[in-house]
């Protein structure tokens, strides 16, 4: 099963998937992606640690891949974030189409895994319009992952102001699971 939570920055995703892993009867393993750059991200990283509980946690900016497949049926593997993942590629030097080639890889390794991966990213497409052609092309190539990750997603949720939203397919068919 794979759940995608998004939503704007500070909107609660986070806090949100913590509760869901806290109310998973199995293991829970994190997957941390954010490196720590400078001071504000160090502060945001202790405060996410301390707001969850003792679970494994793996550290990986680039290729988390094996933490997905190896993972059991009976655990959920929370990733959080696919924001500075796809920052950290880009930052790697991985261009625009080997980024969405690898979140297609990422999302057919979540499809075959027994585990429940639930995957958090921001969606940046409902803010100011960025000033640079780089922020364009970040806010372009994180929508088009994020389009890619939910497409296989079993459902999607999302965030405002701490508050969930179910989103329904594209089709209208119907709404996958519950908040």
């Amino acid at each position: 099963m794979i759940t995608v939570v998004t939503g704007g920055a500070r909107s609660g995703k986070s806090s949100h998937v913590v509760r869901l892993g806290m109310r998973h009867p199995g293991p829970v393993v994190f997957v941390a992606t954010a490196p720590v750059l400078d001071d504000d991200m160090e502060t945001r990283i202790a405060r996410h640690r301390a707001e969850r509980p003792d679970w494994p946690t793996v550290e990986e900016p680039h290729d988390f891949s094996a933490t997905i497949t190896s993972a059991s049926g009976d655990t959920m593997v929370i990733v959080d974030c696919i924001t500075l993942w796809v920052s950290n590629l880009l930052r790697r030097g991985d261009y625009d189409e080997e980024v969405a080639t690898t979140a297609s890889q990422l999302a057919e390794n979540a499809r075959t895994s027994p585990a429940h991966i639930v995957l958090v990213t921001n969606e940046v497409g409902l803010g100011v319009h960025p000033e640079t052609e780089l922020g364009r092309r970040y806010r372009d190539l994180l929508g088009r992952v994020n389009q890619i990750l939910v497409a296989q997603a079993d459902r999607a949720l999302f965030m405002v102001s701490g508050r969930v939203l179910l989103l329904s397919d594209p089709g209208g068919d119907s709404e996958k699971g519950s908040p």
